[in-house]
């Protein structure tokens, strides 16, 4: 059944990229999913106090609307990240805005926030039945005049439904977002968010984590890690998509936005690096980005994440490639003597 997920996902390569990905959310919608068995026990894993039956997660970006969290988490996620999520409905950026750049194994977006905002996401996760690790990713709206502010209301409305929270400051698709993630900035927003937190009832806190890009500068990493801390967060997502252009074969690869995919690999393999030295244990990271296969996600656990997180490759892969990734994952962290994933985080 599998194999016949992953013919129809190629399939939808002849339909413009967001076509084929808003077929994709109607067929899962639908019940047309796939469905995986039970991942193998080694790959179960606590994070930050979640308990997660597997260490691969799906990435924010796919379930905008937290409209299919329930079908990805039956066809073999180990957690669901959903949105981002903004507090007023927004169309994002004018179409064409996702780019498929096949001969890289790649995807360029520009998409800009866009969602249905932050009620239609509350209702859905309102409606949540069954167990299953939902994560929320928050941001601002483009024209919103206090965007820290949009943070906070994003938490709040949210509060008591979602398993974990995702600060999301490093979309390079709203203009000056990337701004928040300078110490001052960073400073006011987790500061704000923390004083949030604390007036918000105790039985809903989950924990909150912070989503940076891989194109920081030298000395940055340290500022965050510091901040974060300071701050309380559980942890650090490494990485969002990045605006640089490693070389590309593909006739799209100037098209502007974020790049994510294969190319990303190795600029987030050694952002991560960096972050777990600076972290020295005192927080949780989970590795995002360019990760296709078991030995990407094997190769960023081993330099410091706990969990890892994909998106863009499921659009090469199909539905069929978070459990070849599970079984790879698997294999090689028995090749090499851990046991459990938790033994191999940072082993590098």
């Amino acid at each position: 059944m599998s194999l016949l997920h992953d013919a129809v996902a190629r399939g939808l390569h002849v339909l413009d990229p967001e076509d084929a990905h808003g077929v994709t959310i109607a067929a899962l919608s639908a019940g047309l999913g796939s469905r995986a068995r039970q991942a193998d026990p080694m790959l179960a894993t606590k994070l930050a106090g979640l308990d997660l039956p597997n260490c691969v997660g799906l990435a924010p970006g796919f379930d905008k609307n937290a409209q299919v969290f329930g079908p990805m988490l039956a066809s073999g996620f180990g957690f669901v990240e959903c949105g981002t999520v903004t507090p007023l409905p927004q169309a994002g950026n004018p179409r064409p805005r996702l780019f498929r750049l096949t001969e890289d194994q790649a995807v360029i977006n520009r998409m800009g926030f866009n969602n249905e905002g932050l009620e239609a996401f509350a209702a859905r996760l309102v409606r949540r039945q069954g167990p299953g690790i939902v994560g929320a990713n928050i941001g601002a709206n483009k024209d919103a005049e206090d965007r820290i502010g949009d943070y906070v209301t994003g938490l709040t409305r949210l509060w008591g439904l979602a398993s974990c929270f995702t600060i999301n400051i490093s979309s390079p698709n709203t203009p000056g977002l990337r701004a928040l993630q300078t110490r001052a900035a960073l400073e006011e927003l987790l500061g704000r968010l923390a004083e949030a937190r604390d007036r918000l009832p105790a039985q809903g806190r989950v924990p909150m984590f912070l989503k940076v890009a891989p194109d920081l500068e030298e000395g940055e990493v340290e500022a965050i890690v510091e901040t974060v801390v300071a701050h309380g967060l559980a942890g650090v997502i490494v990485s969002n998509t990045t605006i640089s252009r490693p070389p590309l074969r593909s006739s799209q690869a100037g098209e502007a936005g974020g790049l994510s995919g294969a190319p990303l690999t190795g600029l987030a393999q050694a952002m991560m690096g960096r972050f777990h030295a600076a972290a020295a244990g005192r927080l949780v990271l989970i590795g995002a980005g360019g990760i296709g296969s078991g030995a990407d996600a094997y190769a960023r656990i081993r330099a410091g994440a706990s969990a890892v997180q994909l998106y863009s490759a499921l659009v090469f892969g199909g539905p069929g490639l978070v459990v070849r990734i599970r079984r790879d994952l698997a294999a090689r962290l028995r090749a090499d003597g851990f046991r459990n994933v938790a033994e191999a985080v940072g082993a590098d």
